[in-house]
């Protein structure tokens, strides 16, 4: 193991992700998951190693790169649709013949059914994988059940079965559910197996806001319920235990090159995407792939000046910002631009490049056809649909997810931080200093509100204690009941 490489593993993460090991000439030549990253990819190198197989892939190691992912069982999607993108040698030779790799089967039936096979065939069913670990891939799947209930029966049985008791099966009941209501549910889990948490997690919370609006609470429950079930996965166990890709390999690279008549494959693509709620605490990210995976350290992220709900407005100030002198010296340019947005947010982007003097690729991604939004030469636009198997639109898709979970993820800051500091703030003597000892030593406003007089005394002395009670309803609050 080379020094460059020692140093880079000590910054491995104890967290859940995928791993990507290299060879000299820069090619990836295994991936695997990880429950924890720090201690899997560090096993490769503790020399315990006796299969012959695993030695000659160690040996051939020069580089080790990784993404982190959300949960294990996000891993374990990432792992299958990189393996299917790369195919590396070593993920092959290192297959059992006698135990190939598992597939998930959606068949195309009004009420599609959902089983595992060792060979996919040439038919209108959906297939995803391949899934290198077989426990792992069922006891991902018996989880995702629980959320989206399916069918495996391939002959429906006359009554209600006991996955249909137990809340997993639709169930063969005349009304249960329509075939409508079900595809649906089908739909949203093949996004899970696609990889695209985040756009699903999306959809399902605009879901729960729109039947709340319409005041179908029971439906929103529903769906309540299965944002909080995905969302728990990062607590689950489902394993037993800035990458530079050969760009010759990636046909999402090599096809967004060929689509958008580029020079070469596009090795720096720039995101943008803009967060609001309700016109308030405005922000938009910047997310950074390259050579077709994510730059964590290239992101950035814009708390926006204009304010109200308007999307074309906050892209010119985006842009704006981020093509400022300053900051040109200081970022690498881009090989495209990818807008998430249409035809007006695509069109103010690249007015904003014009007036700046800037001539570069950009493309807009409508969410709603998922169409590729692109720049004419006489200045009109045109629309470009793709499958959804394309690795293009897979591509881009990836990146505009990326994108908006950055944005989230900023704007929910934003908020939070804006919601402690409102209330904190409006309390007469109580200035930075104490406010930052406050959410220090209580976690949150609401940990101050709960925290008794005597505890508050204790972290900012009793005057200031006394006022902060006061003003926060909290006077009558001395001390907690004795515990008995």
């Amino acid at each position: 193991m080379t020094e460059a490489l020692k140093a880079k593993l000590k910054t491995l993460p104890a967290e859940p992700g995928v791993y990507f090991h290299r060879d000299a000439n820069r090619k990836i030549i295994y991936i695997g998951k990880a429950a924890v990253l720090k201690n899997r990819v560090m096993s490769y190198f503790q020399n315990k190693h006796r299969d012959p197989k695993t030695l000659a892939l160690v040996a051939d190691i020069a580089d080790t790169e990784w993404i982190v992912a959300r949960s294990e069982v996000e891993a374990l999607f990432l792992e299958s649709e990189f393996i299917k993108r790369y195919k590396p040698k070593y993920n092959i030779d290192l297959k059992d013949d006698k135990h190939r790799w598992l597939y998930v089967k959606i068949s195309a039936d009004e009420f599609p059914v959902v089983s595992y096979v060792r060979h996919p065939l040439d038919d209108k069913a959906h297939y995803y994988g391949p899934f290198t670990s077989t426990d792992a891939l069922k006891r991902a799947m018996r989880m995702l059940r629980k959320v989206f209930p399916y069918v495996t029966h391939e002959h429906w049985p006359a009554r209600g079965c006991l996955q249909y008791h137990l809340g997993l099966c639709p169930g063969p009941e005349e009304g249960a559910v329509t075939a409508a209501e079900y595809r649906k549910t089908i739909r949203r889990l093949e996004m899970y197996l696609k990889g695209e948490s985040t756009k699903l997690l999306s959809a399902l919370e605009k879901d729960m806001e729109r039947s709340s609006a319409r005041r179908q609470y029971e439906t929103a429950a529903h769906v309540r319920d299965q944002l909080n079930d995905l969302r728990s996965f990062s607590r689950h166990m489902v394993f037993g235990e800035q990458e530079m890709f050969d760009l010759s390999r990636d046909q999402g690279l090599t096809g967004l090159a060929q689509a958008l008549e580029l020079p070469g494959p596009p090795r720096r693509i720039e995101a943008y995407d803009v967060s609001h709620l309700g016109g308030t605490d405005n922000v938009a990210s910047l997310v950074v792939f390259s050579d077709g995976m994510p730059d964590r350290e290239q992101y950035r992220r814009f708390k926006l000046r204009l304010a109200g709900n308007n999307d074309v407005g906050h892209i010119k100030e985006v842009i704006s910002r981020r093509f400022s002198p300053k900051n040109l010296e200081e970022w690498p340019a881009p090989d495209l631009l990818v807008i998430d947005g249409g035809q007006p947010q695509l069109a103010a982007a690249l007015g904003v490049l014009a007036e700046l003097g800037f001539t570069l690729p950009a493309i807009g991604l409508a969410k709603r056809l998922e169409e590729i939004i692109r720049p004419r030469p006489d200045g009109t636009f045109e629309s470009i649909l793709l499958p959804s198997s394309s690795h293009i639109l897979q591509l881009l898709q990836r990146i505009r997810d990326e994108a908006h979970r950055s944005a989230i993820t900023y704007q929910t800051l934003l908020r939070g931080k804006r919601a402690t500091s409102s209330l904190l703030d409006t309390i007469p003597g109580v200035g930075p200093a104490t406010r930052k000892i406050l959410i220090h030593r209580f976690g949150s406003v609401r940990g101050v509100r709960q925290a008794t007089l005597d505890e508050l005394a204790a972290a900012i002395g009793p005057a200031k204690a006394q006022i902060v009670a006061e003003h926060l309803g909290q006077s009558q609050i001395e001390t907690r009941p004795p515990s008995l």
